[in-house]
């Protein structure tokens, strides 16, 4: 299988987009070695540490998110820009993920063989 980048634009827990690209993202690993997995915009706060989304009938699949490392799933970028805007720090996050420029960000895009956004 070709290289697979996940973009993860939306937050969490309104709509079952993240937890269903986090499902897909988990199952591809098991077929393609090359994934690489971006969180702009809303889409950093799938990323945040301590959510209870209980409120709102929804389950936290955040733990799922520690997975990545058992799943050999290694490059994970976030976008500085977007959690700077959020008041959010790398600090906030359930996993570690490399900050990138929106430039940055925008140049792993074009290097995508095939893109599924959530």
């Amino acid at each position: 299988m070709s290289q697979l980048t996940y973009l993860f634009r939306s937050a969490p827990h309104g709509r079952n987009s993240g937890r269903e690209g986090v499902d897909a993202l988990l199952a591809a690993s098991a077929y393609c070695e090359d994934i690489t997995v971006l969180f702009i915009g809303d889409g950093v706060y799938q990323l945040l540490l301590g959510q209870d989304p209980s409120g709102v009938l929804s389950k936290d699949y955040a733990p799922m998110l520690k997975l990545f490392d058992l799943y050999d799933i290694e490059h994970v970028y976030v976008c500085a820009e977007s959690l700077s805007e959020r008041g959010l720090a790398q600090a906030d996050l359930v996993i570690e993920a490399e900050a990138l420029t929106r430039q940055q960000l925008q140049i792993k895009l074009q290097q995508a063989g095939k893109l599924l956004s959530f």
